[in-house]
């Protein structure tokens, strides 16, 4: 196959498509807005699942590598409420079936594992043009452009490839985050580090809660969850780090003080995001010589499996065109195709991220956590030798 691919976005989806590539000998290229790997700071922990994103890494023959990165006892999950109370604890197992790696740690596996000049820094794609042979031009930010044979758009939310396909726009799904740090906390922070144990804490309430959790060297990382108008704080589209600092600790008024330090005692200056998603269900007709995966395909609010599925499509993308050479149109029907039905597969679990704070906060959060360990508990008796029950 001598057709190059160009990939916009050098996320984990694009960087697991561009390593599947070069692992069957097809050239690709990545370009990238951000000006240098380490240009920002790539989110926190993320749990990589055996059905979709560790069989990308397997695809991408990467298994080894993560492995290496995974942070051991981060799969224990504790459920509170507004008083600290603790109302679940679940112990990591030591199962390892969902093991935690930093997403940066992740990226930086996958950028080491490519030729060097596969990514190019610094081109922020502005728009793209089909052209009438299936080609496309990308014109970036920084003046230069690209002419695509094959056009890949895994570039995020805002997808500037996606317009060539859809209509679709993502939309507020009601909640906003506020992303802050306690750094050191064993020894700074220690309430706020025994509350969030040695994973990851919930501490919920209707309308608002605290997702936490543990990284390297005692970094306890949050995210305040709200449910607020899309026009929340838009007077100021980047509010100053007071002006946010003084209105979290005004929603987390009364809360258990412990809790109320992750977001009032950070030491880094809070961040806030506004939650989008895509229409779902949302799929395009097949168009020559372009597509998209990750959340420029099927971006959803967060429920643990985006990465994972990002993953999965970059890795099924690249194995699609290695099984199909000098058939680019059938690679991309055949990716598509599977990954609409992947990406359809998954929506129900959109209803966790809202049932997290909705009105009977934190109870439907429990009883879910409460009845998927007992899911698991049951499937691994059933599994064991008789002698082992």
């Amino acid at each position: 196959m001598t057709t190059s691919v160009t990939i916009i976005g050098a996320g984990l989806g694009g960087l697991v498509l561009a390593r599947v590539l070069h692992l069957h000998g097809i050239e690709a290229s990545v370009y990238e807005a951000d000006p240098s790997p380490d240009a920002r700071r790539q989110g926190g922990l993320l749990d990589i699942h055996p059905w979709n994103g560790q069989q990308a890494l397997e695809t991408a023959g990467l298994t080894e590598g993560f492995r290496r990165l995974v942070l051991p006892g981060r799969e224990s999950y504790r459920v509170m409420d507004r008083a600290g109370t603790v109302l679940l604890d679940l112990p990591d197992q030591g199962t390892g079936e969902r093991p935690e790696v930093p997403r940066g740690e992740l990226r930086q596996l996958l950028l080491d594992s490519l030729p060097a000049g596969t990514v190019r820094w610094g081109h922020k794609a502005t728009g793209v043009q089909a052209l009438d042979d299936g080609r496309h031009t990308v014109r970036f930010a920084n003046g230069s452009t690209v002419v695509a044979s094959l056009l890949v758009g895994a570039d995020g939310a805002w997808s500037r490839v996606r317009p060539l396909l859809s209509a679709a726009s993502p939309e507020y799904v009601g909640v906003c985050s506020v992303e802050t740090f306690l750094l050191d906390a064993d020894t700074r922070h220690p309430a706020s580090a025994e509350a969030v144990g040695g994973g990851s804490l919930f501490a919920l309430a209707p309308g608002r809660g605290l997702l936490a959790h543990r990284e390297r060297g005692g970094t306890l990382h949050t995210y305040a969850q709200l449910r607020k108008p899309e026009d929340w704080l838009a007077a100021d589209d980047t509010p100053n780090a007071a002006t946010l600092a003084s209105q979290l600790a005004a929603e987390f008024d009364g809360w258990a003080p412990e809790l109320t330090a992750l977001v009032t005692a950070g030491d880094t200056a809070p961040v806030l995001r506004r939650i989008f998603a895509l229409p779902a269900g949302h799929r395009w007709d097949r168009a020559p010589g372009v597509t998209l995966l990750g959340d420029a395909a099927h971006l959803r609010a967060p429920n643990g499996e985006g990465a994972n599925l990002a993953m999965q499509d970059g890795a099924e993308l690249g194995r699609a065109l290695a099984a199909h050479p000098g058939d680019v149109e059938a690679a991309l029907a055949a990716f598509e195709h599977g990954m609409f039905a992947r990406a359809a597969a998954v929506e129900k679990d959109d209803d966790m991220y809202s049932l997290m704070i909705d009105d009977n906060a934190p109870y439907n959060t429990l009883a879910m956590m409460s009845g998927a360990r007992a899911e698991a508990a049951d499937a691994a008796r059933a599994e064991a030798p008789d002698g082992a029950r």
